[in-house]
């Protein structure tokens, strides 16, 4: 088992890796910036380092520092958590070249799957069924022009080297296409540093399934079944489900089979998620893999009782899985909210500040995982979630209901935040009776904000 985790990561998630090392009788080295000096993951931790300055390209994206930090404190493995240098192919072979252990699948395969146009064309290979579009990357405006008129309009402009929603662009008409080309491209270079995009046709109104796996060093690989992520503003989650009522045991079963198929053909390892669209008609396409641990997953460690972190632990040593595909078996509803600062009824603008009083919802089947404590500062240089409020119920109504009681009972006083936006999704109608897709709220975010 390995013995010290440096944790490259801030927030909630640094504290939930934190937490699970703990359990596990693992230290842990906490990395922060000048911003984060008296963040809750320093505190928790059993030594942390100062890696520099507030902004996350001179701290959290430091390579050189962060691993400085970790040969000079003694670890022998890097746990990256989720966004930052989660998905850095480089950061991942520099880690291992460091003779440290990366929690996470190895640089080839981050590289493999990261590139979207690569991993789409895997997907065809191995015969997963994906989004009709460009084989590879398009490498001009004309070229562009024309796949599209081929699979028809509408159609989505997405980069290679991109995730979360950034460097997407949907074009309706050509007129469109030839705009939002550019502006794709460039989106691109800037969060990328890769111009590179593709494209595929846009499915109308899908809902945005999931799945879970975890792949060991021994060639095992198994799903954790799937998560509904179809309530999102601009491509970004804001609750999650699993499992999702969208999917029947068939329609699960041979989609989780996708799903490992999916892992199996890379030779994965670690967790990971298998990305899917899946329309009106319950047709699913393959749209990307994660190769790292989501936002989402206590979702499905509330439905499954399995603890990824651990998992991925026990994986970076050389441990076999601890369940068996057959042993797995999703147990009531799961529903996650994520919280930020930002203020809805101004733009979803962004709300740092310092929190003067806080309130932590508790009770049967109700989880929270943050990183607030009365007095911290909510820095503006990084992303701005600052909660996320998960509840478990033996059914949706249930998990519904929870959900709503938690949300009023929790309190963040000193910034903004979405909670009430949530609440109101939670009441609507077409949330309620589980028919919603990733439309949802651009469709109704006039009626939500009237209240």
């Amino acid at each position: 088992m390995l013995s010290k985790i440096l944790v490259a990561n801030r927030g909630e998630i640094a504290v939930r890796i934190i937490r699970a090392c703990k359990e596990m009788g693992i230290e842990t080295v906490a990395i922060y910036s000048n911003a984060d000096r008296y963040a809750l993951h320093t505190q928790i931790a059993d030594e942390a380092v100062c890696v520099g300055p507030s902004k996350a390209q001179e701290s959290y994206l430091n390579t050189k520092n962060i691993l400085s930090a970790a040969m000079i404190t003694g670890c022998d493995a890097v746990h990256p958590g989720f966004g930052f240098l989660s998905e850095n192919a480089s950061f991942s072979d520099l880690v291992t070249r460091c003779g440290l252990k990366f929690i996470g699948p190895s640089g080839d395969i981050i590289r493999m799957m990261g590139n979207k146009s690569q991993a789409r064309s895997q997907m065809q290979v191995c015969g997963v069924p994906v989004v009709p579009g460009s084989n590879g990357g398009v490498e001009s405006l004309e070229q562009g022009l024309e796949i599209a008129d081929e699979i028809g309009y509408p159609v989505l402009i997405k980069a290679s080297a991109g995730g979360g929603g950034r460097g997407m662009r949907k074009a309706m008409t050509p007129d469109e296409f030839k705009e939002m080309f550019a502006t794709a491209k460039a989106e691109a270079k800037a969060c990328f540093g890769d111009d590179e995009v593709y494209v595929e046709k846009l499915i109308l109104q899908p809902r945005h399934i999931e799945f879970q796996i975890l792949a060991d060093l021994h060639g095992n690989i198994v799903h954790l079944g799937e998560r509904d992520c179809s309530i999102q503003r601009r491509n970004q989650k804001m609750i999650e489900e699993s499992p999702s009522r969208a999917l029947n045991e068939t329609l699960r079963e041979t989609m989780g089979a996708d799903a490992v198929k999916a892992a199996k053909s890379v030779g994965y390892q670690n967790a990971g998620t298998v990305e899917f669209v899946v329309d009106k008609d319950g047709n699913y396409y393959f749209i990307e893999m994660n190769t790292r641990v989501q936002v989402e997953h206590p979702v499905t460690e509330m439905v499954t009782g399995i603890d990824i972190i651990r998992e991925q632990i026990r994986i970076a040593a050389n441990m076999p899985l601890s369940v068996k595909q057959k042993d797995i078996k999703l147990s009531g509803v799961s529903i996650e909210c994520r919280i930020n600062a930002e203020n809805p009824r101004d733009s979803f603008k962004p709300c740092p500040g310092v929190v003067k009083n806080l309130h932590i919802p508790g009770g049967p089947g109700v989880r929270v995982d943050t990183a607030l404590y009365v007095g911290c500062q909510i820095s503006p240089h990084y992303d701005n979630m600052i909660a996320k409020l998960i509840v478990h119920g033996k059914n949706r109504a249930e998990a519904i209901r929870r959900m709503r009681r938690v949300l009023e009972e929790f309190l963040v006083e000193g910034i903004e935040t979405n909670a009430d936006l949530q609440y109101m999704i939670l009441h609507h109608k077409d949330y309620i009776k589980g028919c919603y897709d990733t439309g949802f709220l651009e469709n109704n975010l006039e009626e939500l904000m009237l209240v």
